[in-house]
């Protein structure tokens, strides 16, 4: 098992390249379901998680090429409508496929994706929506049995909490059904945007892309001709360097980026006194001559991303002052905590807020990652801690993050990764 060591206390500085976002790309890759033609899709990250789905439509009979960021993906040799657990239980949004397969074949199978490290994630919601389309649901042996004998129809559904898989399942649905489908309270990411955008430019009517109301009239059951695509940039993988850079005080730029999907986050290490020069496709963070303690409260898109809470967490601990820190969207995402108080880290939690006490010295130990973006705090941390850190469980770290050690070692980092 591999784990990364870290000398902690270097400057960084340089630029690096942000690849393609594992958020946008993996609902992408489920959408092929719906094509007659083979799809291209490049500046895909070469990340666990996209092998794990590709790997999924190889299962259920679809043929694949996939190198140098680029695959091409042919799904009208699929002959399976099973998702098996094997896979599902490696990676939550399998799911994905769901939509996809049922409105295309009229039946699947999809494995309960189970628990979550971060919080429980249900797909009750999928499965309501679905009902109101007309699909019968039975759950049985551990997985979802669906069927859709007269074709799914279009519905008026109205999500009880936004849910990102669940609209980007449902819009995947919607896109070959029968009449017009109407997503309220559609959830608004980037992601999700990207995938609208792919679907109507392969022959979908959608109207109200980017809102939180979605239209859709279904092409009934004619498969769709796909563009190439090309895979949005990572916001979260940006925003991760950025606070390296941040947590050093360091000067370093992220390219091929997308700010305007990033408000947020930038809007935030503003507020830590730090200078961004923000351009068209890349932000330059510089030193800040004092680093002030922050307020985060995690919320959907536009507002600050959940999965920056663990990274700015890590950055709190080098602020002047008291950081608070509260997680809306997962009951269980402060495991890193824990972690971080390994490198004498001063966090208390409450319920779900964590108050973080600045500045505090950091001292490099022995951590063990417990979620994909927990991983990258840990990281960061060991950036700025005194002496040695060895982030162990970095299999977590594989699933989003691309070369992730490599482009470190490119901003001057000292970091390798080793074998246990």
């Amino acid at each position: 098992m591999d784990f990364l060591k870290i000398e902690g206390g270097k400057k960084l500085s340089g630029k690096v390249k942000i690849s393609g976002a594992k958020n946008a790309a993996l609902p992408l890759i489920a959408s092929t379901i719906l094509a007659k033609n083979s799809v291209e899709i490049s500046n895909l990250p070469d990340v666990k998680d996209i092998r794990t789905l590709l790997n999924l439509l190889e299962i259920l009979g679809a043929k694949y090429s996939f190198e140098k960021n680029r695959a091409i993906i042919d799904t009208n040799t699929i002959n399976s409508t099973t998702a098996i657990y094997d896979i599902v239980r490696t990676m939550r949004a399998s799911i994905l496929v769901l939509g996809p397969l049922l409105v295309r074949f009229g039946h699947c199978e999809v494995s309960l994706p189970g628990g979550c490290a971060i919080g429980q994630r249900p797909i009750d919601l999928h499965l309501k929506a679905l009902e109101s389309m007309g699909a019968s649901i039975e759950i049985k042996n551990g997985y979802v049995i669906t069927k859709a004998k007269n074709g799914l129809k279009g519905a008026h559904i109205i999500f009880d909490k936004v849910t990102v898989t669940g609209t980007e399942n449902i819009v995947m649905a919607a896109a070959l059904a029968k009449g017009e489908t109407t997503i309220v309270n559609a959830a608004k990411e980037p992601e999700v945007v990207q995938l609208c955008e792919v679907l109507k430019s392969a022959g979908v009517e959608i109207k109200g892309i980017g809102t939180d109301e979605i239209k859709i009239k279904g092409t009934e059951g004619e498969l769709l001709c796909f563009d190439d695509i090309k895979v949005i940039p990572d916001r979260i993988e940006a925003g991760t360097y950025l606070c390296a850079g941040a947590i050093t005080n360091s000067e370093i730029t992220v390219k091929d980026v997308e700010p305007f999907h990033m408000d947020a986050i930038i809007t935030k290490l503003i507020q830590m006194g730090y200078d961004l020069d923000v351009k068209k496709r890349e932000i330059t963070i510089k030193s800040a001559q004092k680093i002030k303690p922050v307020e985060i409260i995690t919320s959907e898109y536009p507002g600050f991303p959940t999965d920056m809470q663990a990274q700015f967490m890590a950055l709190a601990l080098k602020a002047e002052g008291v950081s608070i820190i509260e997680e809306r969207l997962f009951e269980n995402r402060f495991m890193h905590v824990s972690e971080l108080m390994r490198f004498g880290a001063n966090i208390h939690l409450k319920g779900n807020t964590a108050t973080v006490n600045g500045p505090t010295e950091l001292f490099g130990t022995d951590v063990m990652a417990t979620d994909l973006r927990a991983s990258s705090a840990l990281v960061l941390a060991g950036l700025t801690a005194k002496g040695t850190t060895k982030v162990h469980r970095i299999y977590h770290l594989d699933r989003g993050y691309e070369a992730l050690e490599k482009k470190l070692k490119i901003l001057g980092a000292d970091i390798e990764r080793l074998k246990e």
